[in-house]
């Protein structure tokens, strides 16, 4: 048996589930799980994710051309992904190793389903404990000045299905955002919209805030302001100076980014303009 995850977004029109789940059955499937959400069910947008299994003759290409048809009157996007493949995640880092250790326990741990072709960073330092885990690592000194971006696309190449920036503290440029043209995942250590660019802690501190927060979202060539896939927040009080906040902060920095990546493996992310739907 196959197991795929379609998700599939169009205007909200009646009889979309009625009509989705015929198709699938038609073609000798059977739903597991399904999870829907309308903006409007009268005038809004429609969105659903469906698990499903197919018999082992069932062919990826020819369902995806079967759903290609079956879409055209709905005026629908979707995406077909087969549950079990799993995505190549690469791995972009500073000097800050929390977020990488994390990333990298849970791997090992297989609580991550996750390949990891590759840690790249500007801190020559993670060599150690990245190759502890007999993952490529490879040190590119790249600066604000100089973010040598053509290095970075070199080694990426082909090898990943999405990136993740796990505390990697240069801004990419829209040509580079351009080349790679696939999805990359940021962690931000502040708590967007608020907060944004560098030093969100001392940014907190400085507005007395309460809560301190951390948030996950895809990069866009706008700094901080990629549609949101998780956050995390904490309480704080005017007892707590910016390295409390900082030390506060860390947890909340693993915990979103961790979270985000694993609603993005399992496909349970939609965008739909600058905000996502995650189920």
């Amino acid at each position: 048996m196959n197991t795929y995850i379609l998700l599939l977004q169009c205007k909200d029109q009646k009889g979309i589930v009625a009509k989705l789940s015929d198709f699938i059955f038609k073609r000798g499937g059977n739903i597991i799980t399904a999870d829907q959400y309308s903006t409007d069910f009268k005038a809004g947008h429609f969105f659903i994710r469906l698990e499903f299994v197919l018999d082992g003759l069932a062919q990826r290409d020819k369902l995806e051309e079967s759903l290609n048809l079956f879409v055209s009157p709905l005026r629908a996007k979707f995406s077909l992904y087969n549950k079990h493949k799993a995505l190549r995640m690469g791995v972009l880092v500073s000097k800050p190793s929390h977020c990488l250790a994390e990333i990298l326990y849970l791997w090992k741990e297989q609580e991550l389903d996750v390949e990891i072709p590759f840690v790249i960073s500007n801190f020559a330092g993670h060599r150690e404990l990245v190759e502890q885990y007999r993952i490529p690592f490879h040190f590119v000194p790249a600066v604000k000045s100089n973010r040598k971006e053509n290095e970075l696309l070199k080694i990426i190449g082909a090898k990943t299905d999405f990136l993740a920036l796990s505390r990697y503290m240069l801004l990419l440029s829209k040509k580079f955002l351009n080349a790679y043209d696939k999805d990359i995942i940021n962690i931000h250590h502040g708590l967007l919209p608020s907060f944004k660019g560098s030093n969100p802690y001392r940014q907190a501190l400085s507005g007395g805030v309460k809560v301190i927060g951390a948030t996950s979202h895809f990069v866009t060539e706008k700094l901080d302001e990629g549609p949101i896939i998780a956050q995390e927040v904490v309480s704080v009080s005017h007892r707590d100076g910016l390295m409390d906040l900082i030390r506060k902060g860390k947890n909340l920095e693993k915990k979103a980014l961790i979270d985000a990546i694993r609603s993005y493996i399992d496909y349970r992310v939609i965008k739909h303009n600058n905000k996502t739907i995650v189920f």
